[in-house]
């Protein structure tokens, strides 16, 4: 079982507090790009055009040289994000607030973002690292939306290991869709957002190298589709806040479930996303303004 020690997290910790900026054009490319992999016949975006929410995933984006790149086709760590030595890297969750400043096709736009924490954690199956990071994205005008990205480490796969239990998914959900993964759409996904992590499209690596049976989807795919999920019952909303939770890796092996249930007045939704065995995948409420 592969375990840090003092010395080693208290290294990683020496991380927080630091911070990064990044600047960015918003243009109408990705926004089509990534319309066409959710199926959606959306017009073509022009200037002016919002963002709609968390599809500034498509902006801001790391490119990292050839040359940096590690084994597991992340970015080489130890730059911004802490060198972690655990192998395996999941995109746990996260937070958003948008305020009443969108962020538009034709900004120039600005992202800041700081660590926020470094927390080590002893498993069942070895050690776990959670690194918070705090992104604030702003236009000329001002601040539009805060994010909170909360990140896991793990342990490489030990066979035999004890799994997790899976949950059992609410089922009837007054709103739901069903999404089938492919290589495609999740290889689609990747160009997008400019993600070179192998689990999404190399079978070989995420079978072989990190124990996983399939393609993992990816969590912020999943949250826009849960968010997409809002758009398409109820189009002329307009997001506040919105927050997820992996739960559960999902694979490209079978379709996953889509769900939601409003509130009785309408402003709160609870969302969850749940594989083909009921299992839940994902957790989520979203509110709107």
């Amino acid at each position: 079982m592969h375990t840090l020690n003092e010395d080693q997290v208290a290294h990683l910790r020496s991380w927080e507090g630091r911070s990064e900026s990044h600047r960015d054009d918003i243009t109408a490319a990705p926004l089509r790009g990534l319309s066409a992999t959710l199926d959606r016949e959306d017009s073509v975006p022009e200037q002016g055009t919002v963002v709609p929410p968390l599809w500034h995933w498509m902006f801001f984006l790391p490119q990292a040289l050839q040359s940096q790149i590690g084994p597991d086709g992340h970015p080489l760590r130890g730059g911004f994000l802490p060198p972690v030595p655990l192998p395996r890297r999941m995109w746990a969750g996260g937070q958003f607030n948008w305020t009443d400043n969108d962020l538009v096709v034709g900004d120039a736009a600005q992202k800041r973002s700081r660590i926020a924490s470094v927390k080590h954690k002893s498993g069942r199956t070895g050690d776990l690292l959670f690194v918070e990071v705090e992104h604030a994205f702003h236009n000329a005008q001002g601040l539009c939306l805060t994010e909170t990205h909360d990140i896991v480490y793990r342990a490489p796969a030990v066979p035999g290991a004890p799994e997790v239990p899976p949950v059992a998914a609410e089922s009837g959900a007054p709103w739901q869709r069903t999404f089938v993964p492919d290589p495609v759409s999740l290889f689609r996904y990747s160009a997008l957002t400019f993600n070179g992590h192998r689990i999404h499209y190399d079978r070989s690596y995420v079978t072989q190298e990190e124990g996983y049976p399939g393609l993992i989807v990816h969590g912020p795919l999943i949250a826009t589709l849960l968010v997409d999920l809002v758009h398409r019952h109820v189009p002329s909303a307009r997001m506040a806040t919105f927050q997820f939770r992996a739960v559960r890796p999902t694979f490209d092996l079978h379709p996953f479930r889509l769900n939601g249930r409003p509130s009785a007045d309408g402003k709160t939704i609870d969302l969850w996303a749940c594989d083909h065995e009921g299992w839940l995948t994902m957790q989520a409420q979203a509110t709107l303004a």
